[in-house]
């Protein structure tokens, strides 16, 4: 049995935006089965399916970079530290440049989740624990100035527990 041309569409906007650590390729095999597969269904998209099947892919890159920058996440398998974070955020804006998405609304929702994760992880060093932070200070900071956040205080502070610069 056939599918409709709708619900293929639905099920490629669904592979794309939970599709794990890489929503660009999956925007693009999406946009390859649903418009130029052999077997694919052939179809014209629509600018507001396009602009559909991009959100879903921006979605999944702000739930990763988020994922790595929630302190409550460490120690759990789908943790993998703020370098990760700041890798899929590179990731992210590259996508926004290629794809002509506004990612202001992603920057400024990981400087928040980054600030917060600063404050508890200087909290949580100062009461000694070692520090989560899987990346130098330096790469902290420019992540920290990319997303908008002063690299004072608490970020500041953290330098001296910070694994040495990649």
């Amino acid at each position: 049995m056939d599918s409709s041309p709708a619900e293929l569409f639905d099920n490629e906007w669904y592979i794309v935006r939970h599709s794990g650590e890489t929503p660009e390729i999956a925007l693009h095999s999406a946009l390859y089965y649903l418009t130029r597969a052999k077997d694919g269904p052939h179809l014209v998209l629509a600018p507001e399916q396009l602009d559909a099947l991009r959100q879903a892919a921006a979605l999944r890159y702000r739930e990763i970079i988020l994922r790595d920058l929630h302190h409550a996440n460490a120690g759990t398998p789908i943790y993998r530290g703020i370098a990760r974070s700041i890798v899929n955020y590179h990731r992210f804006c590259t996508f926004c440049r290629r794809q002509e998405v506004d990612g202001e609304a992603v920057r400024a929702a990981a400087g928040d989740a980054l600030r917060v994760f600063v404050d508890r992880e200087w909290a949580e060093v100062q009461a000694g624990r070692s520090t989560l932070i899987n990346c130098g200070h330096a790469e902290l900071a420019l992540f920290a100035a990319e997303l908008g956040l002063a690299v004072d205080g608490p970020l500041a502070e953290l330098a001296p527990f910070c694994p040495a610069g990649s």
